[in-house]
């Protein structure tokens, strides 16, 4: 009774004159306002769909439709889909199966977890797949296996690239076995299309894992991936409950993988139809039969005498000086549309060789430099230019991959000499080289290698075996350096300045006994205020260089450089 005694209570009069009641919540539109699943911050819906479906507070990435990719990168009004409709079938007869791929149907507007077809970017004709992770998680069925397996052998018979942008938590588990045999499946059709020469770009978004990874997502020539994305085997959760561990921040994601060689470049959202179509111009079929390499070259053979007055140790100096141009340097200037790519596919990303795709007047080339840094924290990124086995590693690979695509390959020798630490001995230092001697050997592309500053040992002939070898006047090629011989001869490292001397170490020493072709001639030791000057140089010369080597056949070039070596 009492607690009802001060009760509010309202009259006829209050409830007309009542004000309305206050909200702090706004009359927002459905679907105009959403929340970031990530930063939580409220975001406007049309600033996301503008922004490549990014955050545009904390840059995160949503999850992208197949349809809305297909927009972001095939060219209006060039999009052809394959397959659009599949009958649906239960291979175990699972329980409940057709139900749940009926609704996700509904709700996706798809057939099934991936819509592939025809398309162009930027004009590049491309055969290309996109998975929907919202078709039950983009889980490869056999349906998937089979569009994946027939756009593939599509893309084989009209002699076309391939690129998928893989989303997947991994198999089926209604399909059981089946699910898994599709690993193979589109493995094998992957396997046809790489060997008819045809290039396939795998694009690796967030999730990407299970299964899929561990078959035609990590099969790319090229493999891309976006910012951040969940990239793995095993799920972090199954691997945490398995080992009883926390796992590190950035565990399987994309700038992880990078780092541990498995993955060529991260490319952003905003950035990737640009990328592509450059990759396919660089792979485009009959590109270089188009390139006139028939401009006149400066011949700089006899252009002045070498007797200058510097004594063999004077060059070792200065092919160590610290201002002296790298690789890079000499990329940048040369080459047109460098695209580097990363890691050996087994293990890591070695910083002291860089390689990837470019141009060379137009011809496209794969280009692959030993590389030193400018200062102290360059130089411990890059490990002072000396190579570890999966600097040697990556190197093969874009070799293999030039040898694929008929590309010629040009190489930057500035090594001290291959890294002998510990781990370089525990990761098979050895092998690595001798791997890249005996398939450089037999390579059916043209191969210019050029000695820009010290050439050391193995650790430099491991990107040397080619069809011509060229120094700078002012670098060093040598069997080890000056020092080292010096004291296993004569227990005495302070003559290496007679060490230099006798072991034959400058570029004119090397042209004299016709263990090198050409010298790039330095009126002053090279830097950087002339180092257009010999770029310019360099590419009159790898002008002539193509020229030569343009008419012959793999086996031709192979065997020229053959011969090249059974000579010495």
């Amino acid at each position: 009774m009492l607690k009802d005694m001060f009760k509010k209570t309202y009259t006829l009069i209050d409830t007309k004159y009542k004000s309305p009641a206050k909200t702090d919540k706004p009359n927002i539109p459905e679907g105009l306002w959403r929340k970031c699943n990530k930063c939580r911050q409220p975001i406007y819906t049309e600033d996301v769909k503008n922004n490549y479906y990014i955050c545009p507070k904390c840059k995160g990435y949503f999850r992208v439709h197949a349809y809305r990719r297909i927009e972001m990168i095939i060219d209006d009004g060039t999009f052809e889909e394959w397959n659009k409709t599949v009958e649906f079938s239960n291979p175990l007869n699972f329980p409940g199966y057709e139900k749940k791929v009926n609704a996700a149907k509904e709700k996706t507007k798809l057939n099934e977890a991936i819509v592939t077809g025809k398309g162009k970017i930027h004009g590049e004709p491309v055969v290309i797949g996109v998975c929907d992770a919202r078709f039950l998680m983009s889980s490869t069925g056999h349906i998937v296996g089979d569009k994946i397996t027939e756009a593939a052998e599509r893309a084989t018979k009209e002699k076309l690239p391939v690129v998928i942008f893989a989303c997947s938590g991994g198999a089926r588990m209604q399909e059981g076995i089946v699910s898994l045999m599709q690993m193979a499946k589109t493995s094998a059709a992957l396997k046809r299309h790489h060997e008819a020469g045809q290039l396939f770009i795998s694009v690796l978004t967030d999730p990407t894992t299970g299964g899929v990874t561990a078959s035609f997502a990590m099969l790319g020539d090229i493999i891309l991936a976006e910012p951040n994305a969940l990239i793995g085997f095993a799920g972090p959760r199954v691997i945490e409950q398995t080992i009883g561990q926390k796992l590190p921040e950035g565990f399987q994601r994309s700038e992880f993988l990078v780092e541990h060689g498995f993955v060529d470049k991260i490319v952003k959202r905003e950035e990737q139809k640009d990328t592509l179509a450059a990759i396919l111009r660089m792979h485009k079929t009959g590109a270089s039969e188009k390139v006139d390499m028939t401009a006149p070259v400066v011949d700089n053979h006899g252009r002045r005498s070498l007797d200058s007055g510097k004594t063999a140790w004077d060059t070792v100096l200065l092919s160590r000086k610290s201002d002296r141009p790298v690789a890079t340097d000499y990329i940048n200037a040369i080459f047109e549309d460098f695209m580097e790519f990363h890691g050996d596919r087994y293990l890591g990303d070695d910083g002291a060789i860089v390689g990837g795709i470019a141009t060379f007047r137009g011809m496209p080339v794969t280009v692959i430099g030993q590389q030193k840094g400018k200062n102290t924290k360059e130089n411990i990124k890059r490990n002072f230019g000396m190579p570890s086995p999966e600097g040697y590693r990556k190197a093969l690979r874009l070799m293999k991959q030039a040898e694929t695509f008929g590309r010629p390959i040009i190489c930057f020798v500035d090594t001290p000499g291959a890294f002998c630490g510990l781990e370089a001995e525990e990761r098979g230092q050895g092998e690595a080289i001798a791997k890249n001697l005996f398939e450089m050997a037999s390579l059916t592309v043209p191969v210019l290698s050029i000695v820009i500053g010290e050439g050391g040992s193995g650790g430099a002939l491991a990107m040397a075996v080619g069809n011509e070898v060229w120094m700078m006047e002012n670098a060093i090629y040598s069997v080890l350096s000056p020092e080292g011989f010096a004291s296993i001869l004569w227990k005495d490292s302070k003559k290496a300045g007679e060490a230099a001397k006798v072991m034959k170490v400058t570029a004119k020493d090397l042209l004299d006994l016709k263990l090198i072709e050409r010298i790039i001639y330095e009126d002053e030791p090279a830097c950087q205020d002339n180092l257009e000057l010999l770029a310019g140089e360099m590419s009159r010369a790898m002008t002539e260089f193509m020229a030569k080597f343009k008419g012959m056949t793999g086996e031709e070039i192979a065997e020229h450089r053959y011969q090249r070596f059974r000579r010495m």
